[in-house]
Order: structure tokens, then C-alpha cells, then sequence
């Protein structure tokens, strides 16, 4: 009978990623008893792999590497999947010090051709030499590879048949890369983010010792993806350098059972475990009385929150649905992060639950300032304030400015573009100097693409710069035109898109791209109407609205809502308005 590894280990002391490089942290965690679980969809457990395993094959995996002849410093793409071995394929990139570059799985993409197409982009982007992948997807890479020169193209069981090199191992030096980090493209084409060995101990560090501060009893359950930056270095790479035992959900299979997820912190008693905000808006939705009469959520101490903007009135839900089953309102940890700075940047403090500064909504559109509304959180949302969420202070090593469209820096409570500098920020976009010099300057300061401001030492997060909608001079944020729209009967969270495409004297308007699943002609247009109404009523904005067929929106690789993509797809006539949209929109 398979059993997890265990959640305490007396006879191997904690380190905190003190390590450097990661090979380092892995020879440290395979001395001890805990390790990586990997769960069915149906809540079995498959396979234990301890560290100490987890390490024979990433030596066994690297020594393969250099039987193929790949050298220090080449890219190696892999499919990156929930499985034993997409991780000891990316540890044993290590061993061999060459890049692992995980690639995303096509349950983000639009088809088989888009998604083809993001792989090859990828793959020739950073020169990969060899790319593995599961038997069920190897023709995704294949087609893909297709007209690039690269040295194997394999699964993971013709990877396996490949007689091993007896060369010793190689090194990789603290100051090398570790891996390539695609971004999730929500506002451009996905770059290469370089990251170091010594960016990645440093993040895994600081999240580890003053992020989520790390106890004896701490277990970590998870379904997010390993080609993101937040299921990549905060649910493996981070617990493997702080030696946690971790469960595995497929990201696939928490689609389909959200609530598996709760079940595994429930029966595991899990103590961490992090998600953006769908995946706690899937769980409250799905929940029954069956399923919350059978949970224990009491030991759950870390609920993390990041990846896209923060919705309180998500977490207010979750909170009221499983507040029955042992949640804590004290469990949420809001943080914030990008690919860019290896993963996190600011944690917010454990064990203070969500901390909202409700603000005008008017000023912070026109005025860019920060100022709190008088009428607390009644009308939130509704027009005339916006709740935003404390994303907490930076990790320790980090520096944070707020800046204007000048460069100078903002008082409190104004919003600006929000710049990071720390030991943790990558040293650039892989081979495209052009891109990393138009975000990171000489002196180390990076441009995150996002707006936010300050309260004391505080960072709160209000939007992405280039999704900024401008319309007669005023400044408004998509994800609050799209709350609004959203609380319509029959819309969900995410069915909408605000963007802006120019008018007939080219001026920007504002359109709402909404998923419909209503069949008849009367009802869509009722749905037009009563769109335009609630944000003409809630926001003064005069819009137009684009009818889309169900999970059509574009999302990023990461599971983004990504409304440059949709902006793109609505001007070259590839996101089609169905009937009764605005005749506009219907004939672009």
C-alpha cells in the first residue's frame, strides 16, 4: 500500500533555502524523510516519491542529458505536467547544468494550432536542443518542433531507454540560470525570464522563512500548474528547499472536481496551500452539504491568494460557505508577485486574514489618488467605491517605488506604476535585450506593468497599466467594469472582458466582450440592455457590447483572463460578436 510522505521529519533541521544553488537544496532534502504525493482525481493516492528518490532520478535523468551530448547551458523544453517526471526531468536539468524550460499544457489555448503555435514560438525563442513530453502530448510537440533543429524529440519512456553517461556530473555555479520562466503573456507575447540560482534560493527564502513562516507541522496541498511561476517555485521549488512534504492534484482534475482540492486539506491535514481567486470562487460554488459535512479545514493556516487581482467579495464567499467546515477568516494571505521577480514580492502578515481599504472609486480613476471612501464598504463596487486589497510590505531584499508617468516617485495613497529591486529580480528576458531593456534599468530597477499604491509600508494593487481603459479623459479600470457586468443573472466571474477598440473618428470606446449562453435572439438583446444600463448607472460609461460563445474569451498560459489577446481578436475579426450583438461590433 502506497503512503504519503510524512508532515514532520525530527531528524533533518529545517533550512531555509540557505543553499547555493538548487542542486545543493536537493541533496540537503533527500536526507531526510518527507517528499512530493501525487493524488488521482478522485482523491487516491498514486505515487510517494521522497526526496531521497526524487534525487536518484534527477541524477539518472541528468546523466541521460549528457548522453545526448546536450552542453553546460543548453535548453531543454519540457511539457510540464503534474507527474514524478516532469520534476525529476527539471531537477535533473540541474545535474547536467543545463536550462529546464517548462511549457505550458493546452487547456489554456484555443484549439490545436494556437496552441502548436505557442509551443514553437516558445521553443524557438530560447533554442531548445531537446524536448520531452508525455505520450498523450508528444504529437502536440512534434507538430510544434516542426522546422526547428533540435537534437531529440521523445516521451518520457523513450527518455527513459537511453543508456546513461558515465561522465561526472556537472556543476552549476551560484551566479548561473537555473531555468527559463515563460510569463503568462497577458500583455505581450510570453518572454523567457532568466532566473538564477541565486534569485530562486533567495525568493524560496524569503517566502519560506518570512512569506508563509514556516512551522514544524506545515503541509503543503496544491492543483496548480508547474508552468506557472506561483505552482513552479511555490508549491516544488520553494517546499523542496524547505524541506515540506507536498500533495498533488492535477491541474485537470481540480477543473473537474474543484472540490477535491478541500477534500486532500481536509483529509491530509494540510496547512498551506495557494490559489487565484477562481479557484476559491469554483469551491464555494460547487460545495454541498455532503461534501462540507466530511471536512476539516480547522488545520489550514496559509490560504494564499495572488496570480491576478484579488476579488474580496470572492473570499467573503468562500469564507461563508466553508466557515462550517473549520475555515478561519484569519487564514488568508493576500501577496504579490510576478515571473519577473522569480515568483513573490510583498506578503501580507499570516495570521491577520484580509485587510480591504475601501476607496472612491471616482478620484482613484480621475485623480489617481487612493482616498478612502466615507461610506465604508456599503456601495462597494457600485460606481462610487472600489475595495482593494493590502498585498502586504516586500519580502526583506526587495525595494519598492511608485512612480508617475515621469518617473517621480508618488506620495501615499497616490497611484503610480509600480517599480521593484531586489536580489530576486531576474537578470533578464532570455536572448532579447531589446524587451529586458525597455523594463529593467542599469541600476537594477524593474517596471512591473503594474499600477498600484502605498499605505505606510503597504502595497495595494489597482490594475495593469496597459489595460487602463481612456474614455473622454477619464481613467477606468476593466475589473470594475466587468464586476458590474458580472453580477447580472446568468453571468459568472470571468465571462466578461473590458477593453477599448477605436471609434469612427478614432477615438477609444469602451466594449464589453461577454460570453452568452442564451439561445434566443430577444433574450440577447435583454442581455445587451441591461449590460449597458448597469454600467452607464454604476459608472457613467456609455459602452458597447460584443456577444461571444461560451469559453472563447483568450486567456494567458497561466489561466489569465487576457483582454490585450481579446482587444486583438476583436480588430482582426478572430473573436466573431454571435447575433444580437451592437451591429458596431457585429460587422468587424
Amino acid at each position: 500500500m502506497v503512503k504519503p510522505t510524512p508532515t514532520v521529519d525530527r531528524n533533518l533541521p529545517r533550512r531555509f533555502a540557505d543553499f547555493d544553488t538548487l542542486v545543493e537544496a536537493v541533496d540537503y532534502a533527500a536526507r531526510g524523510g518527507k517528499g512530493l504525493n501525487f493524488y488521482s482525481g478522485r482523491g487516491e493516492l498514486v505515487q510517494s516519491l521522497p526526496y531521497a528518490e526524487l534525487r536518484e532520478r534527477a541524477i539518472k535523468a541528468a546523466r541521460r542529458l549528457m548522453a545526448l551530448g546536450v552542453k553546460r547551458g543548453d535548453r531543454v523544453a519540457l511539457l510540464a505536467d503534474t507527474s514524478p517526471a516532469f520534476i525529476s526531468l527539471f531537477l535533473g536539468c540541474q545535474y547536467a547544468a543545463v536550462l529546464p524550460v517548462p511549457l505550458p499544457l493546452p487547456t489554456s489555448f484555443g484549439g490545436r494550432e494556437g496552441y502548436c503555435q505557442q509551443l514553437h514560438r516558445q521553443m524557438s525563442s530560447c533554442a531548445a536542443s531537446v524536448a520531452l513530453a508525455p505520450r498523450e502530448m508528444i504529437d502536440f510537440v512534434r507538430q510544434a518542433a516542426e522546422g526547428l533543429k533540435m537534437d531529440f524529440i521523445g516521451t518520457h519512456r523513450e527518455f527513459a531507454e537511453i543508456a546513461p553517461s558515465s561522465a561526472p556530473l556537472r556543476t552549476p555555479k551560484h551566479d548561473d540560470t537555473c531555468y527559463l520562466q515563460y510569463s503568462s503573456g497577458s500583455t505581450r507575447f510570453p518572454h523567457g525570464v532568466a532566473v538564477s540560482h541565486r534569485s530562486l534560493l533567495a525568493n524560496c527564502h524569503g517566502m519560506g522563512k518570512h512569506g508563509v513562516q514556516l512551522v514544524d507541522d506545515d503541509r503543503l496541498v496544491t492543483w496548480l500548474p508547474m508552468y506557472h511561476d506561483m505552482g513552479l517555485v511555490g508549491c516544488l521549488l520553494t517546499p523542496l528547499c524547505c524541506q515540506v512534504s507536498v500533495d498533488y492534484l492535477a491541474t485537470e482534475d481540480f477543473a473537474r472536481r474543484p472540490m477535491q482540492w478541500l477534500k486532500l486539506m481536509s483529509k491530509n491535514r494540510g496547512t498551506i496551500s495557494y490559489s487565484p481567486s477562481l479557484g476559491y470562487e469554483l469551491c464555494a460554488r460547487r460545495a454541498g452539504a455532503d461534501a462540507l459535512a466530511s471536512l476539516d479545514l480547522s488545520p489550514w493556516r496559509v490560504a494564499g491568494i495572488g496570480a491576478d487581482m484579488i476579488r474580496a467579495d470572492v473570499m467573503r464567499d468562500f469564507l461563508r460557505v466553508f466557515e462550517p467546515a473549520g475555515f478561519s477568516d484569519k487564514t488568508f494571505v493576500a501577496s504579490y508577485g510576478l515571473a519577473e521577480c522569480t515568483l513573490a514580492v510583498s506578503f501580507a502578515p499570516v495570521r491577520t486574514g484580509l485587510e480591504i481599504d475601501v476607496v472612491d472609486e471616482r478620484q482613484l480613476a480621475n485623480d489617481k489618488k487612493a482616498t478612502p471612501h466615507q461610506g465604508g464598504i456599503n456601495g462597494v463596487n457600485g460606481g462610487t467605491c472600489r475595495e482593494v486589497v493590502n498585498c502586504g510590505v516586500p519580502l526583506p531584499g526587495y525595494e519598492l517605488e511608485i512612480r508617475d508617468e515621469t518617473g517621480s516617485l508618488v506620495g501615499e495613497r497616490e497611484v503610480g506604476q509600480i517599480f521593484v529591486r531586489g536580489n530576486s529580480v531576474m537578470s533578464g528576458y532570455f536572448g532579447d535585450a531589446e524587451a529586458t531593456a525597455q523594463v529593467l534599468s542599469a541600476d537594477g530597477w524593474l517596471d512591473t506593468g503594474d499600477m498600484g499604491y502605498r499605505v505606510g509600508n503597504a502595497l495595494y494593487i489597482v490594475g495593469r497599466t496597459k489595460d487602463l481603459i481612456i474614455v473622454n479623459g477619464r481613467n477606468h479600470w476593466p475589473q470594475d467594469i466587468e464586476w458590474v457586468v458580472e453580477q447580472l443573472p446568468g453571468l459568472r466571474s470571468g465571462d466578461s472582458a473590458a477593453i477599448s477598440i477605436p471609434g469612427q473618428n478614432d477615438e477609444e470606446v469602451a466594449t464589453l466582450v461577454v460570453q452568452c449562453r442564451l439561445r434566443g435572439l430577444d433574450d440577447r438583446q435583454m442581455l445587451i440592455n441591461d449590460i449597458k444600463k448597469s454600467v452607464q448607472k454604476s459608472l457613467g460609461i456609455n459602452c458597447q457590447v460584443a456577444l461571444v460563445p461560451p469559453r472563447t474569451l483568450p486567456r494567458t498560459s497561466s489561466g489569465k483572463l487576457s483582454r490585450s489577446k481579446a482587444r486583438d481578436n476583436m480588430l482582426k475579426g478572430m473573436l466573431t460578436p454571435i447575433e444580437a450583438s451592437d451591429p458596431v461590433l457585429a460587422r468587424l
